[in-house]
Formats: structure tokens, sequence, C-alpha cells
């Protein structure tokens, strides 16, 4: 069997999903997710984060494969969440005598999934576990993005095992290495995982990356995603930029319309934000594009302008969501711009405000309510003036 190789006996024994519609039962997945496991070969042998229970006899045999014979020492458990931990029991029955190795959050979630553990051993912030030439320590990383989420740094190789931690969604096509793929394609996937998953944790993955910054690392493996060997400072670079919210000059603009009307608004918005100078103009038909691609956009570009038609009296269903979860995620430093459309009564907009009011989003200009289609002159100058300004607001850094 050819196996993967992170460094002298340390493996790489993950698999690729490219069945699961949906990552988490609500973000889409059209470029599948991988889910990444590690096996350390020395006088004792540790397992780094199993796989999702799916996949189970594929990643027992590459398991197997490599071990020919010998049994698993060691099973270390960064994060309890399902889809790194639901093989947990069938490795526990496979080598029963297995230690189960976690901090002192991980042991009470991991027991309510899958009952007793009985051989478990608790490791705390620092601690190291020797396997021979190899050495683990552990550092809490809580909150990135459970309360018990913790790294394992391999002291030989130098390599941190960072869970969710620089993951990204799409599976591995071949390449498993940053430095064997087109890196485009995965920075995409990247910030639409950390947009969508860890954003809301934004704080605390700072805080990761300052403690993480004392140690020399030479690769960062996570459990989805690339592999960083060639350059592990540009996706700690890119985490940094993310928590830190910064953005990048660009206009978001995201529209909910039932017969087309908020929809021609958004063209107008639109213009007026590329004639302001704005080069990077995104649009969205909010229930035609799955909101963790739109949330991953407005994490990445400074300018977000959002249109609602009215929808009995409140705005269209489909924006509910996405406004939702902005104001949870809490993606800073943005200028924002409402609009929308009304018939025989409003909501749309004066929705989109009560949430922007709420989320204390910062507007760059004076909303905009058309009633009917945007036929009107008057209505036409100041859905392009809404683009125009929020484009300028963003030019402008304020």
């Amino acid at each position: 069997m050819n196996q993967i190789q992170l460094s002298d006996n340390i493996y790489y024994v993950g698999v690729n999903d490219r069945h699961t519609d949906k990552f988490e039962n609500h973000i889409e997945l059209p470029n599948g997710v991988s889910y990444n496991s590690y096996l350390i070969v020395d006088t004792q042998v540790a397992l780094i984060d199993p796989v999702e229970a799916n996949f189970l006899e594929e990643y027992l045999f590459k398991v197997k494969s490599v071990l020919q014979g010998r049994k698993v020492d060691y099973l270390v458990i960064n994060h309890d969440e399902p889809d790194h931990s639901s093989t947990v029991a069938a490795v526990i029955r496979e080598w029963p005598e297995v230690q189960v190795v976690g901090n002192a959050k991980t042991f009470a979630p991991l027991e309510a999934f899958y009952g007793p553990i009985a051989n478990k051993k608790v490791v705390a912030e620092g601690e190291t576990l020797s396997l021979g030439t190899h050495t683990l320590q552990f550092f809490m990383v809580p909150m990135v993005h459970w309360p018990e989420s913790m790294v394992t740094y391999e002291q030989h190789s130098q390599i941190v095992f960072s869970n969710d931690a620089f993951g990204g969604f799409g599976t591995l096509n071949g390449g498993i290495f940053d430095d064997q793929v087109n890196l485009a394609f995965y920075e995409d996937e990247m910030r639409r995982y950390y947009a969508n998953i860890v954003g809301k944790m934004a704080m605390q993955a700072l805080k990761a990356i300052e403690k993480l910054g004392g140690l020399e690392i030479k690769m960062i493996a996570p459990s989805h995603g690339l592999v960083w060997r060639s350059n592990p400072a540009w996706v700690i670079e890119k985490y940094t930029q993310w928590s830190k919210h910064e953005s990048e000059e660009g206009v978001v603009i995201v529209y909910g319309s039932m017969h087309g009307n908020t929809a021609r608004m958004a063209e107008i918005v639109a213009r007026g934000a590329a004639e302001a100078g704005i080069k990077e103009v995104k649009v969205y038909d909010v229930a035609r594009t799955e909101v963790s691609f739109i949330l991953s956009d407005i994490w990445k570009y400074k300018g977000v302008i959002l249109g609602a038609c009215a929808h009995y009296a409140n705005m269209f269903p489909n924006m509910t969501l996405l406004v939702h979860e902005l104001n949870e995620f809490k993606p800073k430093n943005k200028c924002y711009g409402l609009f929308g459309g009304m018939s025989w009564s409003g909501g749309g907009v004066k929705t989109l405000a009560k949430y922007a009011e709420e989320g204390q989003w910062n507007l760059a200009a004076e909303s905009v309510e058309v009633k009917g289609a945007p036929i009107r002159e008057e209505d036409w100058d100041k859905l392009y003036n809404l683009g125009k300004a929020v484009a300028i607001s963003c030019l402008s850094g304020k």
C-alpha cells in the first residue's frame, strides 16, 4: 500500500467524504470534505483524531496497513465533535487496551456520545507524552471551537496537529500537502470554513495563534483540508487576518426578491458601487446561493449591501437566516447599506433595519425603500447613490 508520510514514522491515514451533501446538515459541500487522522509509529503508537463513522472500514484498513500487526497504545482526542470522534468506540473495540488521551473537559462530552471509557489519560496544559523518539505536547485552545478543543505538538518533527484550526472544506484530490495543489481553490474553501465554523470565536482563535507563536513549527496538520508543510506561515497569516476582521476592498450585494423587482434594484446598486471605483462587486440572490458562501465573501470584503422585499409585513424569508448569522458571527469593520421593495405594505427594509440596530451595523447611507418597481428616476438615483456611498465608505476606510 502506498503510505503517505508527513515525517519519519508519522503517517496520514485520513479519508475523503464525497457523498455528504451538507456539513453539520446545513452547510453545503459541493467539493466534499476530508476527515484527517494521523498515526505515529514509535516505541509506542499514537493515533491522533479518528474520522467520521461512515468511513470506519476504510479508516481501519489504512491504520492496520501501516501498523503491520502492532497495536495502538494511545488515541489522542483533540476535539469531541462527532465528525472526528464517532469512530472512538470502534477504535477501542479494535484495541481494547488503548489509552484515550484528552484534557479535563474532553471526557464528559465524549462519554455522553459513546458511553463509558475505561482507559482515560487526562493531560494538562503543556504536559508531554513520550512515545520514544517522538514526544507529544498538549496545548489547550478552548472555544476553537468547542470548550475542550486542544492541539497536539510533536516536538521531534515540529508538527502541530491542530484539529479544526487551520482547516478547510474540500476533499484532498490526490494532493495532501499545500505544495501539491492549486492554493486558490483551497483558500476559498478554507475561508468559507473559517467564516461559518470558527469566525464566531475570532478572539479565541487569535489567542490560540498567540499561544502557538512560541513553538518552532515546520508543519500544520489539521483535521480537515490540506496539510501545510511548505509554508505554514501562510495559513497562520490568513487565520490572523480573518480573526482580526481585516477586509479587502469589495462590496457584497445580497437580495431577496419575489417577483424580480428587488433584483432589479440590486443591479442599480451594483452599478453605483462599480462606478465609484470598486472592482470586486459580488451580487447574490439569497434564494439561490446557500448562506455559507455569502458569509464567506462578507468576511472577505468590507462592503455589505442587503436588499429584501416585503413579505407579509416582514421581509423575504430566505434573508432571515443570513441576517441572523451576521449578528451571530459578528464580522466587524464593515460598511453596510440597506434597500428593498414594497407593494401594499412595507416590512422588508424595516426588518433589515431592526437587525442592523441589534447588530450595531455601520450604515454608510440612508436606507432606500421602493414602492413597486424601480421605474422612477428618483428611485433609480437613490439606489445608485446607495451603492456609491457604501463603495466610497469602503475606499476611504471608514
